[in-house]
């Protein structure tokens, strides 16, 4: 059925992308009149643009000339000529539509294409991206482009003052996470003036990795609340019963996150209730006593399906989430219905109140507020019938700028842990002697360190990069492509990082030398995650544009 699927969207890609030829003949054409322009010739570009939006022109009709500016724009400012598929991608994304292009073909550069033109009639643009670091990094990155042609650009991260909100969007293009800008909207929903709302006008936006925030999760809920009134004094007394209960008293479902109790678990429940006098009398299947089942439900599900280190962190004395897609801490996000509480118990914390919800919207039904609505990933087309049925968005799959340059191996399956992590450890020794980058893939904080310890008894200097060193995560991508680097990650290296063989473009050349001889980025996954789209991200990470 799969291969029926990538046939069919396949085979209507390709049909697509040959309309656009004769585009695309005419920006290459069109870039010959602009080399020999001046810088202020070309700056003044935009205006010219501007005033004939203003006197009717539609944005298609200047979209050739547009995209030729932007190109040489990007070549003067960042040494970057957009490639003739990058332009394709960029016709995509104006178009309303989610681009596919493979990891490494230069997705971020390609959103300034479509970006620049839709900011010219005014409305702003928005590029969401998955997380702080790429927010951030492509707004200095990229808005060199926008800033040599006039435009202003804005970011929007977790680290951004809310007083300093309004000016990032108030500018022509921003970047932001979709978290922020989520909850952004939100708060815009509270606020009595308009001066103050970040949302003043409907705008574009380009969603990077749209599957991850589209599909995955697409449902997941962007909550503001208070506390509410209610006491927290019956979490620790719950925890201390659960302590109690054996694996015969409850039946657990890992796949679903569920508990039952048994009929034996229920009595012995029923009993340990009564000894500290928390239940006066009857089951706890009577209406009275429903809640106090709920708790010890939720407590046992703190306890056996909550894993601290996997599902979440110990940060500031406080339970931070990971995101389980992307591996990065969820900073602010707490579970509700009292299983957050149940976890600062069992962790010996102090328990926060149950929150109340002010507002609350969906990705989905947010991310449906825009005017126009377009998307990038190297990993849409298994979910292009969502895309289509859900956001009325088509996938066109972008063929390579050039063959990719990665040879793929078959799983190796192991019989225990301890042997599959010899034979990683094995074959890290083996290329480390040759000063080959290595990539080391994990699901979980936990397994990121157990490798780490591995590695350390060995004597191989590494860097670890997961939920509780997040803050390092820059420092980190730009060594990991030096030659001899061992780096350790779980989900964070997979979305959206560059690694450059050799590391800093500003070191010598003769790094990047030595790491293509010595065979390029190595990667290794450690295990399969559940989402085949999270394994090919952690591949594409290697046989990258270089």
């Amino acid at each position: 059925m799969l291969n029926f699927v990538n046939k069919l969207f396949g085979s209507a890609s390709k049909r697509q992308i040959k309309t656009y030829s004769k585009t695309i003949e005419s920006i290459n054409s069109f870039e010959e009149k602009l080399i020999n322009l001046s810088n202020q010739e070309l700056q003044d570009k935009t205006e010219y643009f501007k005033n004939l939006i203003k006197e009717g022109s539609a944005l298609d009709d200047l979209l050739i000339e547009v995209f030729a500016v932007v190109r040489e724009a990007s070549k003067r400012t960042l040494s970057l000529r957009h490639f003739d598929v990058q332009l394709i991608g960029g016709i995509i994304l104006h178009q309303g539509m989610i681009a596919e292009m493979k990891t490494g073909e230069g997705k971020t550069l390609v959103a300034t294409l479509a970006a620049y033109l839709n900011s010219l009639s005014g409305d702003p643009v928005h590029i969401v991206t998955v997380n702080d670091y790429l927010a951030d990094r492509d707004s200095h990155w990229m808005g060199e482009i926008y800033k040599f042609l006039g435009l202003t650009v804005g970011c929007v991260t977790s680290k951004t003052e809310e007083v300093d909100k309004v000016k990032q969007y108030n500018c022509d293009i921003i970047y932001a996470t979709n978290n922020e800008i989520g909850f952004d909207y939100l708060r815009d929903n509270l606020k009595n003036s308009y001066e103050s709302l970040c949302f003043k006008k409907e705008g574009f936006a380009i969603v990077d990795e749209v599957d991850s925030i589209l599909i995955d999760e697409a449902r997941t809920p962007l909550v503001i609340s208070g506390q509410s009134d209610n006491s927290v004094d019956i979490y620790p007394k719950i925890n201390s019963i659960v302590k109690f209960l054996k694996d015969e008293d409850f039946e657990i479902n890992e796949e679903s996150k569920s508990v039952l109790l048994s009929s034996n678990g229920m009595e012995v429940t029923e009993r340990l209730l009564l000894k500290n006098n928390l239940i006066k009398g009857g089951t706890l299947q009577d209406l009275d006593n429903m809640g106090l089942n709920h708790n010890i439900i939720q407590g046992l599900r703190a306890h056996h399906l909550f894993i601290r280190d996997k599902d979440y962190i110990i940060k500031d004395k406080s339970v931070v989430i990971i995101d389980d897609l992307s591996g990065r801490p969820m900073e602010g996000r707490r579970y509700g219905d009292g299983l957050h509480q149940a976890i600062e118990a069992k962790e010996g914390l102090v328990i926060q109140r149950e929150n109340q919800t002010i507002a609350s919207v969906t990705y989905q039904n947010f991310f449906r507020t825009y005017k126009k609505l377009s998307g990038m990933t190297g990993t849409a087309t298994t979910e292009a019938a969502e895309f289509e049925g859900i956001y009325n968005l088509q996938v066109v799959e972008i063929p390579p700028n050039l063959p990719v340059n990665r040879n793929d191996r078959e799983d190796q399956i192991y019989m225990t842990k301890k042997e599959k992590y010899d034979a990683v450890l094995q074959l890290v020794l083996e290329r480390h002697q040759i000063k080959q980058p290595i990539l080391i893939g994990t699901t979980s904080v936990d397994n990121s360190e157990i490798l780490s310890k591995l590695l350390l008894k060995n004597n191989i200097k590494h860097n670890v990069l997961n939920a509780k060193v997040h803050d390092q995560e820059a420092e980190t991508i730009l060594q990991a492509g030096m030659p001899g680097n061992v780096t350790i990650s779980t989900n964070m290296a997979g979305r959206g990082t560059d690694i450059k063989l050799g590391g800093d473009d500003n070191l010598s050349a003769k790094n990047k030398e030595i790491s293509i001889k010595a065979g390029g980025l190595l990667v290794i996954g450690t295990e399969r995650h559940e989402s085949r789209r999270i394994d090919n991200q952690l591949r594409g990470r290697s046989g990258r544009q270089v």
